[in-house]
């Protein structure tokens, strides 16, 4: 399966702006079966999500009928407004037009995502084209217990908006990830500034080994691609069978 990577700067609280600049650079981009855009990569990452989230969600529509006339997936977040409630909604859509989704679980307190949204609680797992996907935004990449691999999934998908700062804890996580859950690992991340923050990206495709089989230049805009090998990770896992080791847990 080709997979790309898109790691974009985003247009402040402006969705339309931001899906007329992706159509450009999908355009560039074309023949993968996934593409993976950034954490609420219509609006950036608002904390104050009143008159910038989407309602009707026109951006899920847009992915929609990208995913339909590209003949592929697309997934990423969106901040999403159903019912009075504020979620910080991963979908992951395919051409066919079938929606799943992850609710962000954990909201990043230090920044106050937890005073406006409300966390979701279902771990979610989605299959396209014989690879499964665990569907993972941002500060969830901190906490490996939630990610932990039960034998259930191929592949995780971070979609993010990780500040400049922090960044260096985003590329060590990442990797982690991939190692102990002996897993692919596609993680994006926007670059460029928001009202309070700059992000520098580090966007990148992990194999199970940890090495870097693609990866986006830290500041710029750009994509990047990689395949993942179902057959090599089979391989993989069935020599070096590390999971049949992993200690026992149930989530409360």
């Amino acid at each position: 399966m080709k997979v790309i990577i898109l790691q974009t700067d985003i247009r402040w609280a402006n969705p339309e702006a931001n899906r007329v600049h992706l159509d450009g650079l999908m355009a560039s981009c074309p023949g993968a079966d996934l593409y993976v855009l950034p954490e609420m990569f219509s609006t950036g990452f608002c904390t104050q999500p009143e008159g910038v989230a989407e309602t009707e969600c026109e951006t899920l529509q847009w992915m929609r009928r990208k995913a339909a006339g590209m003949d592929c997936a697309i997934a990423g977040s969106v901040a999403t407004e159903t019912e009075g409630k504020f979620y910080n909604r991963f979908y992951f859509v395919t051409p066919d037009g079938q929606t799943q989704w992850y609710d962000k679980k954990h909201l990043f307190t230090y920044g106050g995502e937890h005073t406006r949204y409300t966390a979701g609680k279902e771990r979610v797992v989605v299959s396209f084209r014989g690879v499964r996907f665990l569907l993972q935004v941002c500060y969830d990449l901190r906490f490996p217990v939630w990610s932990r691999n039960r034998g259930d999934y191929d592949a995780i998908l971070y979609v993010a908006s990780w500040p400049t700062p922090r960044v260096e804890a985003w590329k060590a996580l990442l990797r982690a990830r991939a190692i102990e859950n002996q897993c692919y690992v596609i993680a994006v991340n926007r670059v460029g500034k928001d009202p309070y923050c700059e992000y520098s990206g580090g966007s990148a495709v992990i194999d199970p080994y940890g090495h870097t089989l693609a990866a986006c230049e830290d500041g710029k805009e750009e994509y990047a691609g990689a395949s993942v090998r179902m057959d090599e990770l089979e391989t993989f896992r069935k020599k070096f069978p590390v999971l049949d080791d992993a200690d026992g847990f149930a989530l409360i």
